[in-house]
């Protein structure tokens, strides 16, 4: 098992699968490739300060230690994604619920985030210090 340290990695495996739990949730994306399993954790500032988010993110990286991979599948990328009852949860009760969320089938997050494939793109908005911006203006041009 490897780690995710890129960004590019953590923003992928948000566009995919998530369970949700009350100590954290479980995002996961398949992988073409060959590699190995490879996890990440994260956790916001809106669960404290960094000694509060140091100890979330310590609990989250010993239940993945705790767990048998075997449970994971391969060639897929997890992030865990901390939340503040983490901090006060049961480990025992965050393991079982670490256990299920891989065992569960998992729903699509494509819930406003982006584009789907398929559908129209979005209007940008005009911009205030360019009078010449929006789809008013566009539409008032002459073509060339």
């Amino acid at each position: 098992m490897d780690r995710l340290r890129q960004r590019a990695d953590f923003l992928a495996v948000a566009n995919g699968a998530r369970v949700n739990s009350p100590a954290f949730v479980l995002q996961s994306i398949g992988r073409d490739d060959g590699g190995p399993i490879r996890i990440g954790f994260t956790v916001t500032k809106k669960n404290g300060n960094a000694p509060q988010r140091n100890r979330i993110r310590r609990r989250l990286r010993e239940l993945v230690k705790r767990l048998d991979p075997v449970s994971m599948q391969p060639h897929h990328d997890y992030v865990l994604v901390g939340r503040r009852d983490a901090l006060s949860r049961d480990f025992a009760t965050m393991l079982d619920d670490l256990r299920t969320a891989f065992t569960k089938p998992s729903r699509q997050a494509h819930k406003g985030r982006g584009r789907r494939p398929g559908s129209s793109p979005v209007l940008s908005r005009p911009d205030p210090s360019r009078p010449d911006s929006g789809p008013a203006a566009a539409a008032s041009r002459k073509p060339d």
